[in-house]
């Protein structure tokens, strides 16, 4: 979204606010909000993925703020069912939260339980087995660093310059989109290259970000945590063949079963953008045997089967937006259009 087109969001939701829709029109059965970081400020100007954090206190008083509105907190499981039976009178969240960050383990994980809500936690195994690459850190830490960046762009090598920290956040947002555009065996060796350049260890960063098996274990044995999974190596399945799509679900579903020792029901699409996954994966996902798959396609969830569950939307919440009135605007279903027929869940 262009700086711009976030403003004027920002005031369509604010104005929703105040003239009283969230009260009057709410639709549906509940929403699904998706976390990615929760984690205290950090300093430094440059901060790129900053959109995707919130803070302890944020979330706290979200958690707060939904109790007072009279939402009821629900897990995965639950949700599936609401989102096929006769509407009830309350209405529900569920929260969610994409990958093993360690920071939800050391940030979010003590304020969930002090507020006893359960939440739903989707995990990419390969990154608890050290093998991950959170190729978008490495990205990060090369433009935040760097001044003169080199890299293969293809069969051309690419030069920028970026000295000011505007150039830089564009720098960064052209070069995640390209990567996120590219197979994901192209991407992990353009990501090497460029580590490689400005001697970023990868590997290191990724371990140092990512919970191991022992925090999600000590996760797991929590009653209120719904496990699922986001794949083994959390690539965009637009990008892949369909058999490797469907081996990345079936893969991430049978490691995490061994893992834990139960069933793994839910999925979360990779990124869950528009552009990440398609149509087809909706259905490999009924076929990798989960009751349900998340996207990040912003909307909420209907009654009635109205709702397909294999592409389940979500609202993201993120750092560019900390106001409580556009969190209830969005959660109330009012700045959604309605479901359409041809979404209704499958059978």
């Amino acid at each position: 979204m262009a700086p711009d087109d976030g403003w004027l969001e920002r005031l369509r939701l604010e104005l929703a606010w105040f003239t009283g829709q969230p009260l009057l029109r709410s639709r549906g059965a509940g929403a699904i909000l998706r976390f990615q970081h929760v984690r205290p400020r950090r300093s430094g100007s440059f901060q790129p993925l900053r959109q995707h954090e919130i803070t302890p206190d944020f979330l706290d008083r979200a958690i707060r703020a939904l109790k007072r509105w009279n939402y009821e907190f629900l897990g995965m499981d639950e949700v599936c069912r609401r989102a096929v039976t006769l509407p009830e009178k309350r209405r529900f969240v569920a929260l969610t939260f994409d990958g093993a960050s360690k920071d939800l383990i050391s940030f979010a994980y003590p304020v969930l339980a002090r507020h006893a809500v359960p939440f739903t936690l989707y995990i990419p195994t390969a990154f608890p087995d050290g093998v991950g690459e959170a190729w978008w850190l490495g990205l990060e830490q090369v433009i935040a660093r760097e001044s003169r960046i080199s890299l293969m762009m293809g069969d051309r090598e690419q030069r920028f310059t970026v000295t000011e920290n505007a150039a830089k956040r564009a720098l960064f947002s052209f070069l995640e989109t390209w990567l996120r555009s590219l197979p994901p065996a192209d991407l992990s060796i353009a990501i090497a290259d460029l580590c490689t350049r400005y001697r970023i260890d990868l590997a290191a960063l990724s371990r140092e970000a990512s919970m191991d098996w022992e925090d999600l274990a000590r996760l797991a044995a929590d009653p209120l945590v719904t496990i699922g999974s986001a794949t083994v190596n959390y690539p965009g399945l637009a990008n892949m063949k369909d058999a490797a799509a469907l081996r990345e679900m079936t893969m991430g579903k049978a490691v995490a079963e061994a893992a834990f020792r139960r069933e793994v029901r839910h999925l979360a699409f990779p990124f869950g953008d528009r552009s990440s996954f398609r149509r087809s994966h909706v259905v490999m996902a009924e076929q990798a045997d989960f009751v349900s798959a998340v996207s990040t396609i912003p909307g909420i969830v209907d009654t009635e089967g109205r709702t397909n569950l294999h592409a389940l939307p979500r609202i993201a919440w993120n750092g560019r937006v900390r106001s409580l009135r556009m969190m209830r605007v969005l959660v109330s279903g009012v700045a959604f259009a309605p479901v359409k027929p041809a979404l209704r869940a499958s059978s």
